[in-house]
């Protein structure tokens, strides 16, 4: 018997399954595949998945295998710089081989006990009031309290469980591509300049003296059966740019759309969705593998204490409720930002358009939080602008406040020295420190580093304890 069975062991799951670890919680991974994948492919991960890791002290871990650029030129690849009063201690992109920040993540979850099974895949499953029996595709039956789909955009745990996945199918294929060149890098920096000044889905960027990645429409590819060849992305590049760029050994190759949908729930009984289980976009942004990682962390510390037996009624709950709308969003800013990569000449104009708007450091950053994730803030009712928003790396008299997140814990970060966590420091944990640089009195964080209450007086923040971390000690026996 587990208390969670996850299907997928990506980077959501893989996560998921590291975070319900640091509350003793009995995880099993499913991952259908025998081996991690072969390909090369870089993902980005972007602020809040950087503050995230550190906030588990798994950031130095993942830093040693990444190439770190500016935290720029996002949204639909408009060149700016970096704006200014970004408030992290993370302020850039790290650029990361897919399948080394998956093994990773795998091994960080079985350092903690998790158990990882390769070569299964979740045939079937029926929940009750107790539970849920998952069927493997070989007949083995396993028992779990609940089963969360991490298994990607065509889910088979989503299937079965009869959520819609309502939203648009795909209109525009694009090639992409991990491979070396044969010409120098600054007649590719020339070249390219001149054609992402349109905005087409291209571009050629280093990863590397003579790797590059390589991104061009697939039109006139047209067997989507079949995997994409060098031979492709030759004739591509030739219709595009005038020339191959003397393209040659490919890491890997592969072809994507622009699919947009999201899952019509989070949540049926037991089971529960994540990553792209839940929600699909195109990768414009880089924003795909940061919004899976960020529901599991969202999502980990609440079905936890679920099975901890200290969750308020309706914590977990707030895992679809806080979660759907950000994906929303995402969906929202990808389908903008395609639409802005259109030959069209109304696009075009709308591009110009935004590409003089983002002159103004405001708009900039703005579409550069939304983009990263630092400007989420969940809604936890009436209070200042901080509460509901994550808060950023300071210092504090124990060193940094991430240090002491490291256990997936709440904390209560007190300058007035007054108050304490009494019957929940058992779950919650207490820093006395005046010094402590903030401009409010005192914050209670979430595990996941938001901040869900904002004060300096014990029975209010005695009530919000309640809210987010059930009864005191004693009281939920």
């Amino acid at each position: 018997m587990f208390d969670v069975i996850i299907a997928g062991c990506g980077p959501a799951g893989a996560m998921l399954a590291a975070e319900l670890r640091l509350h003793d919680v009995r995880v099993l991974v499913l991952e259908k595949e025998t081996e991690p994948v072969s390909f090369v492919r870089i993902v980005g991960l972007h602020i809040r998945t950087l503050e995230l890791m550190d906030m588990r002290g798994l950031l130095e871990r993942i830093l040693q295998h990444g190439r770190r650029r500016p935290a720029a030129g996002f949204f639909a690849a408009i060149t700016k710089p970096v704006p200014t009063g970004l408030d992290s201690a993370h302020a850039y992109l790290l650029g990361i081989q897919q399948r080394v920040l998956v093994q990773l993540l795998e091994e960080h979850a079985i350092e903690r006990g998790a158990q990882v099974r390769r070569g299964c895949a979740v045939a079937g499953f029926e929940q009750d009031d107790e539970g849920v029996t998952v069927e493997l595709a070989g007949g083995e039956r396993l028992r779990s309290r609940y089963l969360v789909g991490c298994d990607g955009a065509r889910s088979t745990v989503r299937k079965l469980l009869g959520v819609g996945f309502p939203g648009e199918p795909s209109r525009n294929e694009t090639l992409m591509g991990e491979m070396e060149v044969g010409v120098p890098q600054e007649e590719i920096a020339a070249r390219v300049a001149g054609i992402s000044e349109t905005g087409s889905r291209f571009w050629l960027r280093p990863f590397g003296e003579t790797v590059y990645s390589v991104v061009v429409p697939a039109a006139g590819v047209s067997d989507r059966a079949e995997p994409p060849t060098l031979e492709d992305f030759q004739r591509r590049l030739r219709a595009i740019a005038g020339t191959d760029f003397g393209v040659h050994s490919p890491r890997w190759l592969s072809r994507f759309g622009d699919a947009t949908r999201l899952a019509e729930r989070y949540r049926v009984g037991r089971v529960l969705l994540a990553g792209d289980a839940a929600h699909i976009h195109p990768p414009i942004g880089g924003q795909g593998v940061n919004l899976g990682v960020q529901d599991a962390f969202n999502l980990g510390w609440k079905l936890a204490a679920r099975i901890r037996g200290w969750a308020p009624e309706t914590l977990l709950d707030t895992y679809q409720d806080e979660r759907r709308p950000v994906a929303a969003d995402v969906l929202d800013n990808t389908r903008a930002q395609t639409e802005l990569t259109s030959a069209e000449p109304g696009a075009q104009a709308v591009r110009r358009l935004l590409t003089e708007l983002m002159d103004f450091d405001e708009v900039n950053r703005h579409l550069t939080e939304k983009v990263t994730a630092i400007g989420i803030r969940y809604d936890f009712g009436e209070g200042p602008d901080l509460l509901g928003r994550r808060l950023r790396d300071i210092d504090v008299k124990q060193g940094r406040l991430y240090g002491l997140l490291h256990r997936g814990r709440g904390l209560l970060l007190d300058r007035t020295e007054r108050l304490t966590v009494g019957g929940w420091a058992d779950r919650v944990d207490h820093l006395a420190d005046p010094t402590a640089a903030l401009d409010v009195p005192c914050v209670l964080l979430r595990p996941d580093g938001h901040v869900a209450w904002i004060g300096d007086d014990q029975r209010d923040l005695d009530d919000h304890l309640s809210r987010w971390f059930g009864d005191a000690l004693g009281q939920h026996q």
